[in-house]
């Protein structure tokens, strides 16, 4: 990750408007001096959220939600840090300059991208509604079932035949031909890319314009029947879930998704009010889109395939990509030959949501899939048959989940739980990823230290630092994210704040820990007394440590008998001087 310049953050901070960042996903209400709501983070009744006029910190009273405009962001819509940033950045006007090495800028402009993209998405959308040449495209459109509501919602548009309209506008309105040929708008020729189709915008997940997928209305167009921009800075398919934009939040939320094949289908179930609806953009579905899903805390996933064979073999195999990482599959059946597009459509989204209430589970999906492509009465084809389903659910990467799985599949195929694995050892991939796991998840040491500079980041203030700097050696961390942030925070210049972590912090497990430390509730009452008791922890762990590492040298043997009276003197010295913090 590039870092941002100082100078561009200072103006970044500057026009932050917490107010204004929380009116656009919750509604607040003034209270005095005040704003109040319901929580986000939490279900209630009676407003406790809460943030004062002209501060940068909201605080919930109910579930102790604490933080500012990035923590809000990556909290509740579960942006990275740089995400979160960018988007600040594009809601307030404030270029960011993106540093390497000695400061130098580096690559294209995203901003810029951005608003060339904009600039497309609103001409296209004005040339399928107002022009002659996309009333042809308007009316295959209302054939469809899709009126002018639909359009408007998803800002559908149309690509005139005339190879350089775009190109004309595009200069006109002061874009360089780099930006628009590295927005994937125009070729090298100095041609349009798009041209006679209609046109559907693909939003990142925070519904900025990225690229653009076209479908030709004339057999004699050029090209496939869908095209999509091609690689941008911006537009990578491995990791964009066309419609998240416009059901990030409640995904987030309810934890589970609707995975649809096409674009239509996702834009109709969204349409109806099945706002978790997304779609792959233009790529097999994959382990990039699998993250992407898995970081907003996705627990459920709905398959919703079209209904036809290539739609079960797409169902299996997008299964099986959230089950090996312990997310649970459902599948939807859909009527021979339709798809949810065409299913709505006739049945309307009532029918839809009974589909979702009584899914099929992934196991039983795929035994029943498997068992109608043999003979069950064959011992052999049986026997193949289990074979590779086991071999399936051994791939996956959490041990209860695969020991559960052979369960079931026991079951489902009436075979006794030995024939299938049931209770043997796991291989040892498996419990490497045990191990690593647990590692990961109980680190006290990591808990303890990111505690310390939780206090630090979401209070800001002057006096716990100063009890920081009294008490916190760097000797005091054992984990060296954390002792280098403390020393930023502590010893570094300028604001303390998480804009100035976050732009200093370049790899993933250090945005990963920034996650943890905003994600934690605090109270913000209770800040000096949190601090000190976590340093007093702290400290006594050292003392503890010391104490231990003499006790070892004593027993270890090696020690002559004037050595071990040294030592015993100072195991007593240290014992008798149990550490306390010392306060300003």
């Amino acid at each position: 990750m590039a870092l941002y310049t100082e100078e561009s953050l200072d103006t970044l901070r500057s026009k932050i408007d917490l107010v204004e960042i929380m009116s656009a996903h919750i509604q607040l209400k003034r209270a005095g001096a005040s704003y109040k709501a319901l929580c986000p983070f939490h279900e209630e009744k009676t407003p406790s959220f809460v943030l004062q006029a002209g501060d940068d910190h909201y605080h919930c009273f109910g579930c102790g939600a604490h933080g500012d405009a990035i923590a809000f962001l990556m909290n509740h819509l579960k942006m990275s840090f740089v995400e979160a940033v960018e988007s600040l950045a594009e809601r307030f006007g404030v270029t960011l300059e993106k540093t390497e090495g000695e400061g130098k800028k580096r690559g294209p402009d995203r901003s810029r991208l951005k608003e060339a993209l904009e600039l497309a998405c609103n001409f296209y959308h004005t040339l399928l509604l107002h022009s002659v040449e996309g009333h042809e495209a308007l009316q295959y459109l209302y054939r469809r079932g899709v009126d002018l509501d639909f359009i408007r919602a998803f800002r559908l548009g149309f690509s005139p035949s005339m190879r350089q309209s775009f190109l004309t506008l595009g200069k006109g309105e002061g874009f360089a031909e780099e930006i628009l040929q590295t927005a994937g708008l125009t070729t090298e020729r100095g041609r349009d890319f798009f041209a006679e189709r209609i046109m559907f915008p693909i939003t990142d997940p925070f519904g900025n314009v990225i690229g653009f997928s076209a479908r030709k209305l004339k057999e004699e167009t050029f090209g496939g029947k869908y095209i999509n921009t091609p690689e941008t800075p911006l537009f990578k398919k491995s990791h964009i879930l066309f419609g998240l934009s416009f059901c990030r939040q409640r995904i987030a939320k309810e934890r589970k998704a609707v995975i649809v094949e096409g674009q239509m289908d996702a834009l109709r179930l969204i349409h109806a009010g099945c706002n978790l609806a997304i779609a792959a953009q233009g790529t097999a579905f994959g382990d990039g889109h699998v993250k992407l899903l898995s970081d907003l805390g996705v627990s459920q996933i709905f398959l919703a395939m079209d209904g036809d064979v290539a739609g079960k073999s797409a169902a299996k195999k997008i299964g099986h990509l959230f089950q090996k990482k312990g997310i649970e599959v459902s599948v939807l059946s859909l009527p021979e030959g339709s798809d949810p597009d065409s299913f709505v459509k006739e049945q309307g989204i009532d029918s839809f949501l009974k589909l979702m209430e009584n899914p099929t589970d992934y196991l039983t999906f795929i035994v029943e899939s498997a068992s109608s492509e043999i003979d069950l009465k064959n011992p052999a084809q049986k026997n193949e048959m289990l074979r590779k389903l086991t071999e399936q659910i051994r791939s996956w990467e959490e041990p209860v989940l695969i020991h559960e799985s052979l369960r079931k599949i026991a079951q489902l195929t009436a075979v006794p739980e030995s024939v299938v694995g049931v209770g043997a050892s796991p291989q040892p991939h498996f419990v490497r990823s045990m191990g690593l796991a647990g590692k990961q998840v109980v680190d006290p040491d990591r808990i303890l230290e990111t505690d310390l500079l939780r206090w630090l980041l979401l209070r800001k203030d002057e006096r716990l630092f100063e009890i920081a700097k009294l008490n916190v050696a760097p000797d005091l961390f054992r984990n060296p994210l954390c002792k280098r942030i403390f020393g930023k925070l502590v010893n570094g210049e300028g604001p303390r704040d998480l804009i100035s972590l976050g732009s200093a912090l370049e790899k993933e497990d250090e945005q990963k820990l920034l996650s943890e430390i905003v994600q934690k509730k605090v109270n913000p009452d209770r800040a000096e007394e949190g601090l000190v008791e976590v340093i007093h922890r702290l400290l006594i762990r050292k003392w503890m440590e010391e104490r231990e590492g003499i006790k070892t040298k004593i027993q270890s043997g090696t020690c002559n008998e004037e050595e071990v009276l040294k030592l015993a003197k100072a195991f007593d010295e240290i014992k008798k001087n149990q550490p306390t913090v010392v306060l300003p």
